[in-house]
């Protein structure tokens, strides 16, 4: 079975060579799919935001009031999601052709992010884990995206990456199409936290490709603070 899917892996990973080689999606140039001399232009966030529907910008170590009742208690973002290159890249990620390899250049992104920060943050006592996906989702796509940013980071950043924890355990309706009141109730309930020994009184980094409504990422948070976490920190790619 493992060969097959192996094999499957490769046969794939040949016909997206061919259908789109690895070139810049901005200029085109050739090598990979996003070019050093293209990620320097783009406007990486310096800064912390909060975690409000108009974010505002943070000062070292201040917090927002409105924010305080949120369980999680910061998020980071390296782009806003209107820069066009960006929404491509994650469109090109997440949908047809499924461009696995675009992990990479996205996760760089997010450690760009954390060193241009003033006050950079320290994650040797964290932990990564990723927002899961049902089983027919992850079927469809042959890969969790967000999985595959987390294993990138934590090559980078050194720390263990804990999957099987957080799961998925019901079909929801794709965020994109509903109402903020209506994603709020469209996960309500989705997750579940297995293997609850291995979060017990961790930090945690919980990564997904896009805040939206901040719902998704506040139920997961929710979840695992009542199943033993001590803290939960967001991380993004780009934020709506």
């Amino acid at each position: 079975m493992e060969r097959t899917v192996n094999m499957m892996e490769k046969i794939k990973k040949f016909l997206l060579d061919i259908l789109f080689p690895r070139s810049c999606f901005s200029c085109g140039r050739g090598g990979s799919y996003l070019c050093e001399d293209c990620q320097s232009i783009l406007e990486i966030s310096q800064y912390q935001y909060c975690l409000c529907k108009k974010p505002k910008r943070l000062l070292e170590g201040e917090k927002c009031p409105e924010c305080q009742p949120k369980i999680l208690s910061t998020l980071y973002f390296a782009l806003s999601y209107q820069n066009p290159l960006i929404k491509e890249l994650i469109q090109k990620f997440k949908y047809n052709p499924f461009i696995k390899e675009l992990a990479k250049p996205l996760a760089s992104l997010i450690i760009t992010h954390f060193q241009l920060l003033n006050n950079k943050p320290n994650f040797s006592n964290f932990i990564l884990i990723p927002i899961p996906l049902n089983e027919k989702r992850l079927r469809w796509r042959g890969f969790n995206q967000t999985t595959e940013i987390s294993k990138e980071l934590s090559k980078i950043l050194e720390i263990p990456l804990v999957l099987n924890c957080l799961i998925k355990i019901k079909e929801t309706l794709p965020q994109v199409k509903l109402s903020e009141r209506e994603r709020k109730e469209n996960v309500k309930e989705t997750f579940s936290c297995q293997n609850q020994n291995k979060i017990f009184e961790k930090r945690i980094l919980l990564v997904d490709d896009i805040y939206t409504s901040g719902a998704t990422m506040e139920e997961a948070a929710r979840v695992l603070k009542k199943s033993g976490a001590k803290e939960i920190q967001g991380v993004v790619v780009a934020r709506e």
